[in-house]
């Protein structure tokens, strides 16, 4: 049929069509919802997902699961800050847990806060809505107290401090609420978990879309679970993999400073941390069964991107450490993700390497929301096309960074004074320092996985390691391995260490 004979709905029609199927790959559905569930110190290498039967049924094996997820600090606040900012450690400078390391500082609070992306999604119409764990050092009097609420969030819950189950204050939404050891009343997920439940509950397909970030205390120190759990996992130990109570040789000097082999009551303290960590995911599994039934009951489940992950990983004995995270080793810095939503497929797992700096461009791009600030990170959008079927080039290394923190005088170690050690157990095994302080590139592609690394210590201690070969980080090649090689990482670390947004998305792909 020619052309002009085309009655004009037919040529309407014949337009429509073009332009759609000339529209980007990278459009999404309109307004979505989005549930972000973060976890504390939830580790992958040590078995933490075993717990989370639900969670796993509801989330992964609804959508994908992210086999290679890292975070690019192994530290509560620097990942929660890259997570929020979509930055590396180096340019949100967010160092480690304290005021002076700029945690829920005033720098954070007048520089970095009001660029946020909830600030972003607010502003663009959607519902914002916080509950947990914000920052180790928020609420604190010299910073603004419980008074002062980040900006970009409709309803506030925010945790005064760090990780609790009991006994333990909020800010909500600028007013001081004081919580304390009644199961039904205070258990701090169960509470989260409730509190999201009536938020959804008031939501409709009618109203404004929206963001919760969801973030549990679980399972960080205490430890406490939820009494209906306290008999759970009674026969279960840490895992002794190969790097459990092993003397190291050829690691930095804080690593090989620890006692080894451990003493039997560092093994027995071990093992009940690692069960009792177990039991505080149980009350985790509950709240993602309780989250997802409402958005169910209230037909949101269809419309509602829901994330699941960590803010770091951790380590039970590994190396004879007894416990705790900051180290450069893949048990501190990989982590879960799992993702479901509109249009994902089931049951997936995705090889691709992704970060924790991406979650801030995903949402952003999830929710059509232009982004006003540049990020390090990459949105996730690409992998999580519905017709995408094999593997995206999406990036093929990343900057890890941690700065070590040091403690003029240990209490329990009075040997140490002056040392420049932190966060020592009762056997003066410490977990940090001042010469903790260290970059690491990780590159991995589908024929290498490599970590490199460089201490700011008085030796520039190297650690570099080929996973493929020893995925338990045991032999420390910086010695043995080509000169060129081991010098093309270091000049990578060297970029990485300066990058800044578009510079380290294009330096990921090098």
């Amino acid at each position: 049929m020619a052309l002009e004979t085309w009655s004009p709905q037919v040529c309407l029609l014949y337009i429509v069509s073009c332009f759609c199927f000339f529209l980007p790959t990278h459009a999404v559905p309109q307004k979505p919802n989005i549930i972000f569930i973060l976890t504390d110190d939830l580790d992958v290498q040590l078995g933490g997902l075993t717990p989370l039967t639900k969670t796993k049924k509801l989330i992964g094996d609804a959508g994908i699961t992210f086999t290679n997820m890292f975070v690019t600090s192994p530290l509560c606040c620097p990942s929660r800050s890259s997570i929020l900012t979509g930055q590396y450690v180096h340019n949100h400078l967010v160092w480690n847990n304290s005021l002076s390391g700029n945690c829920s500082s005033l720098f954070w609070q007048k520089t970095l806060e009001p660029t946020l992306f909830p600030v972003q999604l607010q502003k663009n119409g959607y519902k914002t809505f916080f509950a947990g764990k914000y920052l180790n050092q928020y609420g604190h009097k010299s910073v603004g107290g419980v008074e002062h609420v980040p900006p970009g969030w409709t309803t506030w819950n925010g945790l005064v401090g760090n990780s609790a189950y009991y006994n333990y204050t909020l800010s909500v939404n600028g007013v001081l609420e004081s919580h304390g050891d009644s199961y039904k009343a205070d258990y701090l997920t169960d509470l989260i978990s409730r509190r999201a439940a009536k938020f959804i509950q008031l939501q409709s397909a009618k109203k404004k879309p929206f963001f919760m970030m969801l973030s549990t205390p679980a399972p960080h120190s205490p430890f406490t679970s939820a009494p209906q759990y306290s008999k759970n996992f009674t026969d279960k130990k840490a895992p002794r993999d190969k790097s459990f109570n092993v003397k190291s040789k050829d690691k930095h000097w804080l690593v090989r400073n620890a006692a080894s082999p451990m003493p039997n009551k560092t093994i027995s303290f071990i093992d009940d941390t690692f069960r009792n960590r177990w039991k505080t995911l149980l009350s985790v599994d509950d709240l993602v069964e309780n989250v997802v039934k409402q958005l169910s009951a209230n037909g949101q489940l269809n419309n509602t991107y829901i994330f699941f992950t960590s803010d770091n990983g951790y380590h039970l004995g590994q190396f004879s450490l007894s416990f705790d995270k900051r180290q450069l080793y893949d048990f501190d810095n990989r982590v879960p993700l799992f993702v479901r939503g509109p249009g994902i497929k089931p049951k997936q797992q995705r090889k691709e390497f992704v970060l924790n700096i991406d979650f801030a461009p995903t949402f952003l791009n999830l929710t059509g929301v232009p982004s006003q600030y540049s990020t390090d990170g990459k949105s996730l959008w690409p992998l999580l096309q519905p017709n995408e079927t094999k593997e995206v080039k999406f990036r093929q290394n990343c900057l890890i960074e941690h700065k070590g923190e040091a403690h003029v005088e240990i209490r329990q170690c009075p040997q140490y004074k002056n040392q420049g050690l932190a966060t020592c157990d009762s056997n003066c095994v410490c977990e940090d320092s001042w010469n903790n302080t260290y970059g690491c590139v990780r590159q991995l592609s589908p024929n290498e996985n490599f970590k490199y690394c460089e201490f700011e210590d008085q030796d520039h201690f190297i650690e570099m390691y080929d996973l493929n070969k020893d995925p338990f980080e045991l032999t420390n090649i910086a010695s043995t391995a080509d000169p060129k090689f081991v010098s093309q990482l270091s000049q990578k670390l060297a970029t990485l260490s300066l990058c800044k947004g578009l510079s380290c998305q294009e330096a990921t792909l090098l």
